[in-house]
C-alpha cells in the first residue's frame, strides 16, 4: 500500500507491504450539519453556556479578539466576519475593535502575515495586532502561583473574546478555550510557571478534569475575565466542520468531547514502527511545533521500537531557549534530568523529546542540516521511505507499522492501558 504524509507544502510517500500494517489512524467520519463559515454562524446561534454575542457585548464597549498566530491551524479568515458582524449587530465600531495574535513564546509576525491569517476584509476593518509580553498588566496570581500577566491591548480592553482551534494538547489536555490569553497573551515568566507542571503524571493529551495545566489556565481566565470564546474543530484537511460559542469553559468542553470522536483512536497493542506526520503546514514549520505528533506517536510505539516523525521543519529548530538546551547537552538523560530541576520555558520540549529517546529511537525526515539533526539526539533521514527501509533492516522485516498521518491531532489509546 501507500501512504502519504503531509511535509510543508508537500508530501512524502511510502510503500509499506499491507502485511506489515496494523493500522492508519485516521479522523473518525462524524456526521457533521454545517462545514467552514457556516458552522460558526449556527454557533453563534446557539451559544453554550451564555447569551447572544449581540446580547453579551454592549454599544460603546471596546472589543479585544484574541486569536492564533502564524503557527497554528486556526483559520481566523474564517472565524472573524461572522464575529464580526454580531458586534456589528450590536453597535460596536470598527475601531473599537482590535484582533490581537497571541504570540505566547513566538517570534513577532510580519503585517503580510496577519493579512493572511485574517483575510482582506477582517484587515481593511479592524487593527490587527500581536502580543506584546514586554508590555502586560498584572491582575495577581493563580493558586498554582501562575502570575495572571495579560499583553496591554487585550488587559485594557472591556470586552475579550478569545478565538482558537480544539485538538489534544500533549500536557495541557487540549487547546483552545481560554488557552488564547493562557499563555497566549501573557508573559513569558508566567508562561514558564505554567508549564512547569507538565512533568505531573496528570498533565497529559486528552486530560481535563485534574490536569493541573488546564485548571491553572481556566483560574487564570476566571481571574482575568474572558467574557466570550468562539472556538472550532477541524477535519484533517484543516477545514471547519464544528464549531461551538459561548461560555469560557462551557462551551470549550462541548467543542472537547466532539474532537474526541473524531481523533480519540482505540488501538488494541503498540507498534514495533510508527510513521508520523504533523499533516504538514504550516504545523511542521519547525522542530519546536513539530514534537507535537511525536508525542502523540509515544502512546503508539512499542518500548524499543522506532518512531519516523516526518515534518518539514524549514525553519529549523524555532525557539532559542530550545535550541540552547539542545546544545549544552551531552545525552538525553541531561534534559530530562534538567526539567525536574530547573523548568525553562522552551527548553520543556527538548526534555519531552528526550522522554521519548528513553523508551524508542526517533527518525526524523525533515529539510534540517543533518549535523543540527544529531545534535538533538535525532537520526536524520530526507525522505520516509529510506527511513521505513532502515527501521525493517534494524527490527526486521516482519515489524508492525502504524501509520498516523495526523499525529498531532490523533490521540491513540491502547485498550489495556
Amino acid at each position: 500500500m501507500k501512504l502519504e504524509f503531509g511535509f510543508g507544502n508537500t508530501v512524502q510517500a511510502v510503500e509499506l507491504p499491507d502485511e506489515n500494517c496494523m493500522g492508519i489512524l485516521l479522523p473518525a467520519k462524524v456526521q457533521h450539519e454545517y462545514e467552514g463559515e457556516e458552522a460558526v454562524r449556527q454557533a453563534l446561534r446557539h451559544p453554550i453556556g451564555a447569551g447572544y454575542l449581540r446580547d453579551t457585548v454592549r454599544k460603546g464597549q471596546t472589543v479585544a479578539i484574541v486569536t492564533s498566530d502564524v503557527t497554528r491551524p486556526c483559520p481566523s479568515y474564517a472565524i472573524l466576519p461572522s464575529v464580526l458582524d454580531e458586534l456589528y449587530e450590536a453597535g460596536i465600531r470598527e475601531e473599537d475593535i482590535t484582533v490581537v495574535f497571541a504570540l505566547g513564546s513566538h517570534r513577532k509576525q510580519t503585517a503580510e502575515e496577519h493579512k493572511k491569517l485574517v483575510g482582506e476584509r477582517v484587515y481593511s476593518e479592524v487593527r490587527c495586532v500581536d502580543s506584546d509580553p514586554d508590555d502586560c498588566i498584572s491582575f495577581g496570581t493563580t493558586s498554582h502561583g501562575t502570575p495572571v500577566d495579560i499583553t496591554r491591548t487585550v488587559a485594557e480592553a472591556d470586552f475579550v473574546i478569545c478565538l482558537g482551534n480544539i485538538e489534544y494538547h500533549y500536557f495541557a489536555g487540549f487547546s483552545g478555550g481560554v488557552k488564547a490569553i493562557m499563555p497566549g497573551a501573557s508573559t513569558r515568566s508566567a508562561i514558564q510557571v505554567n508549564h512547569s507542571m507538565m512533568i505531573r503524571a496528570e498533565a497529559h493529551a486528552g486530560k481535563l478534569e485534574g490536569n493541573p495545566i488546564r485548571e491553572d489556565i481556566e483560574e487564570a481566565g476566571r481571574i482575568f475575565g474572558v467574557d466570550y470564546i468562539v472556538n472550532v474543530v477541524l477535519d484533517e484537511h484543516k477545514k471547519i466542520i464544528h464549531a461551538v460559542a459561548g461560555d469560557p469553559v462551557m462551551a470549550h468542553r462541548s467543542g472537547c468531547a466532539f474532537l474526541e470522536q473524531l481523533y480519540k483512536k482505540t488501538i488494541r497493542e503498540r507498534a514495533d514502527i510508527v510513521l508520523v506526520s504533523q499533516g504538514g503546514a504550516p504545523k511542521d514549520l519547525n522542530l519546536y511545533q513539530t514534537q507535537k505528533a511525536l508525542d502523540n506517536a509515544k502512546h503508539a510505539v512499542r518500548d524499543g521500537g522506532i518512531i519516523i516523525l516526518i515534518g518539514s521543519c524549514k525553519e529549523g529548530l524555532g525557539e532559542k531557549t530550545f535550541g540552547r538546551w539542545i546544545s549544552e547537552a551531552h545525552k538525553p538523560s541531561d534534559l530530562t534530568e534538567r526539567v525536574r530541576t530547573a523548568f525553562e520555558l522552551g527548553g520543556h520540549k527538548a526534555a519531552a523529546i528526550a522522554m521519548v529517546l528513553e523508551h524508542a529511537r526517533i527518525f526524523l525526515v525533515s529539510e534540517m542540516d543533518e549535523q543540527l539533526v544529531r545534535s538533538c539526539f535525532l537520526e536524520p533521514y530526507t525522505d520516509a521511505q529510506t527511513a521505513l527501509d532502515e527501521a525493517f533492516r534494524i527490527l526486521g522485516s516482519q515489524a508492525k507499522v502504524m501509520a498516523m498521518p495526523y499525529g498531532g491531532s490523533t490521540l491513540p489509546v491502547v485498550t489495556e492501558e
